[in-house]
């Protein structure tokens, strides 16, 4: 099965429910039950990472998320990530399918009290689904970046942007977190970046929170079609 991962934003259209499950974990409760269903046929497992009632990017549980996809019997896990663009030549409205992640500031795992030394990586078979899948919908999109997770909830200073933009490419508060947690129990993990805003200082202006969220659902259409490509790619 394929687990989905998104933002309060997106939810996979076309998706035939089935069920929703109520899990428990180890590590608390997850940010919502697990939507059991279809989507073009192949069996998946979507779950909002905000909850019903929109829980700050901070205080997520990404523990108990992931841990319970696995329960569930996931084995690729695709994460939909809104991210700010570092670079000009990044524009709104564009997709990005990071190859790599920086997050030195807030280290998630699920070995607190033992030793376990992986190497973090996305999963590359994965993202070239999902690269395929984008050129075969005609989307605008990057096939490769460099994604900085910060803490958040608040959005970054332009002196912060400013030292970023020399790491990376987009930045985001989640992604980082749901992908070295997946590896660590043996889930594959790519990631699909809606570009919503410009980082401060890089666009003319900063953008709002409603005008975050306004792209963010503007962008949900493209997501789609590159999910609905992507379920055909994996046949």
């Amino acid at each position: 099965m394929l687990g989905i991962i998104a933002g309060g934003n997106f939810s996979p259209e076309g998706m035939e429910v089935k069920e929703k499950k109520v899990m428990e974990t180890p590590f608390g409760e997850p940010s919502d039950h697990f939507i059991l269903g279809y989507l073009k046929g192949r069996e998946v497992v979507f779950l909002p990472r905000h909850g019903a009632q929109g829980i700050p990017p901070h205080r997520i549980n990404h523990r108990a998320n992931i841990y319970a996809l696995k329960r569930l019997g996931i084995s690729e896990v695709i994460g939909v990530n809104s991210v700010g663009s570092l670079r000009e030549e990044i524009p709104l409205g564009w997709i990005v399918i990071p190859h790599d992640y920086l997050n030195p500031w807030q280290i998630m795992t699920f070995y607190e009290h033992q030793t376990l030394h992986i190497t973090p990586a996305l999963d590359e078979r994965l993202r070239e689904l999902i690269i395929s899948a984008a050129a075969k919908a005609g989307i605008n999109f990057v096939n490769k970046g460099i994604y900085i997770q910060t803490i958040g909830p608040r959005l970054e200073t332009k002196a912060e942007i400013a030292m970023l933009r020399n790491f990376g490419d987009v930045v985001g508060m989640t992604m980082a977190h749901e992908a070295t947690l997946c590896q660590e129990v043996g889930l594959a993990y790519a990631s699909i970046c809606s570009v919503d805003n410009h980082c401060h200082g890089i666009g003319e202006r900063p953008l709002t929170e409603e005008e975050i969220s306004q792209m963010a659902r503007k962008n949900a259409a493209q997501i789609n079609k590159i999910l609905a490509r992507t379920m055909e790619e994996m046949g």
